[in-house]
């Protein structure tokens, strides 16, 4: 028992390390899940194609619809032109004096919305760093001013966030995205306000030091740069705001954002590069500021509507029949809901570009393109986590859990932000620690009376705390983006996007002990 449970903590080591090192999780999971394997004496053949796949091909029948229409959706509203257009009009409106607000604003608008993230990232960098330059605020903080946005509030905490941390609690505990809304808004604010206060602060302080956007970053050092040029990426040159309009309305205009690296899929894994929006690629003009935000909007009244309403008052005994598994609405409503809404939303973009269908053509097939990596990856991870879990050896780790905490809210945190932070995953984790731990979490809340939604909400935003560590996908990939390293801005993505959900999370257990769900 002892040397199984070596074997999982240096197979849990082995995952950081390679991940870390870009190495693929599609790679990744399946040899450190054979450490593991190898130190607790399983068959490997065995669990390889018994355990490992079927948890994987698990996760991609469950979550593929919200991968697939989700990447199509940042795409399309990238070739539109809408995701831009949505990011310079809030700009403007705040102006360069209120650049970090702005971004963070915009950042969370956009995913809020439901555009994935590796889109989010490639949208922002031009135009923030543009505001930054504007106001001369130090460009190391342009990774935490989007991590902000991206990360946090957004994706866990507000009420209906279409993201896919906000889905998987509610194929475990039979509840919808808009679970807890009162908890999600509380806490998302504070962690809206505290992540501010922090940004702002930084920026006082280092402007006061003498730090201004035009020093020369330590990869401009290194490679003989002076200072105020595009990022390591070569995002967008050096007027990344900027586009080529060919004719005067409607017409196609080059992207202003580079490519590369390793590129963070639904939430933030460590993925490949999917199609990012390249110096190459084509984008509409909007005839006016008004459409973009359609889609945005149709995203959370279709995911609302279809939650609370459409869904709910539709006959669905024919679920409990063996063909349809013998499953009740709840268990997919939360996913039915935000399938709904994005394709809703895709087909409006399509509606109001009708002229362009034939390209947008090629959208469509780029954007499910983009979606298979992301999900692979995610799915890998789960696959690890089956394994682990099936060991004998995990029962320790289990019992440690459940040792620190009887109570369902806290041991759900506790061990989805854990697994969250070694697998540097919020999805891949929280999924982890739901299958091995959900129905146990679920029955215990049931019998403490704690409430089925604040269960919801308190996992969700558990996964997007510790997850944010140096080795998460999103995180490489925004720094690598902005032309920063880690020494340079980890700090604060690490602030905003890990210390404070993590204090937030664990401030608002006792809240919902003392008064439940609201």
């Amino acid at each position: 028992m002892t040397l199984g449970l070596i074997g999982i903590v240096l197979s849990l080591v082995l995952l950081i390390t390679l991940a870390y090192r870009g190495v693929t999780i599609v790679v990744a999971a399946p040899i450190s899940a054979l450490v593991a394997m190898i130190f607790a004496g399983a068959p490997i053949l065995a669990n390889y194609t018994e355990v490992f796949m079927p948890a994987l091909a698990g996760f991609i029948q469950q979550y593929f619809p919200m991968f697939l229409t989700g990447a199509i959706f940042g795409k399309l509203m990238t070739m539109a032109g809408y995701a831009k257009d949505i990011a310079q009009v809030v700009t403007r409106w705040l102006g360069p004096k209120r650049a970090i607000l702005a971004t963070v604003l915009t950042t969370g608008l956009l995913t809020y919305g439901g555009i994935s993230l590796f889109v989010v990232v490639f949208v922002m960098f031009p135009l923030t760093r543009e505001l930054f330059r504007a106001a001369n605020i130090p460009r190391r903080l342009i990774p935490g001013a989007i991590a902000h946005g991206m990360l946090t509030f957004t994706m866990t905490a507000l009420p209906g966030s279409p993201q896919v941390q906000n889905i998987i609690p509610g194929q475990a505990f039979q509840t919808n995205t808009f679970a807890a809304p009162g908890l999600g808004i509380l806490g998302g604010t504070i962690i809206f306000i505290l992540g501010m206060l922090w940004l702002e602060y930084r920026k006082r302080k280092l402007m006061a030091a003498g730090e201004a956007f035009a020093d020369p970053t330590e990869l401009e050092q290194k490679n003989g740069g002076v200072g105020g040029g595009a990022s390591a990426m070569s995002v967008g040159g050096d007027d990344a705001g900027s586009t080529r309009t060919r004719t005067a309305t409607a017409t196609k205009t080059r992207g202003s954002s580079g490519g590369g690296s390793a590129a963070a899929g639904g939430d933030g894994e460590a993925h490949e590069n999917p199609e990012v929006p390249g110096d190459d690629e084509e984008q509409l003009t909007p005839p006016n500021h008004v459409l973009p935000f359609i889609p945005i909007l149709l995203v959370f009244i279709v995911n609302f509507s279809f939650t609370m309403y459409v869904l709910p008052a539709m006959n669905w005994d024919y679920l409990a029949e063996d063909q349809y598994g013998g499953i009740v609405l709840e268990d997919r409503l939360s996913a039915w809901a935000v399938i709904s809404a994005m394709v809703a939303a895709i087909l409006s973009i399509l509606a109001m570009n009708i002229k362009h269908l034939k390209w947008f053509g090629q959208g469509l097939i780029t954007g499910a393109k983009n979606a298979l990596l992301p999900i692979f990856n995610t799915a890998s991870e789960v696959g690890y986590g089956a394994v682990v879990a099936s060991l004998a050896a995990f029962v320790i780790i289990r019992d440690g859990i459940f040792a620190l905490s009887d109570n369902a809210l806290v041991a759900s945190a506790i061990s989805t932000s854990t697994i969250s932070g070694v697998t540097g995953s919020a999805s891949g984790g929280m999924t982890i620690a739901l299958n091995a731990l959900g129905e146990d979490l679920r029955q215990l809340a049931l019998d403490q009376g704690i409430s089925l939604e604040a269960m919801h909400r308190i996992t969700a935003m558990a996964s997007g705390g510790l997850d944010s560590m140096p080795h998460n996908g999103a995180v490489i990939t925004l720094i690598i983006v902005c032309g920063m390293t880690h020494r340079e801005s980890y700090k604060d993505v690490g602030i905003v996007s890990l210390l404070i959900p993590v204090c937030v999370t664990a401030m608002l257990i006792p809240v919902v002990l003392a008064f439940g769900s609201f």
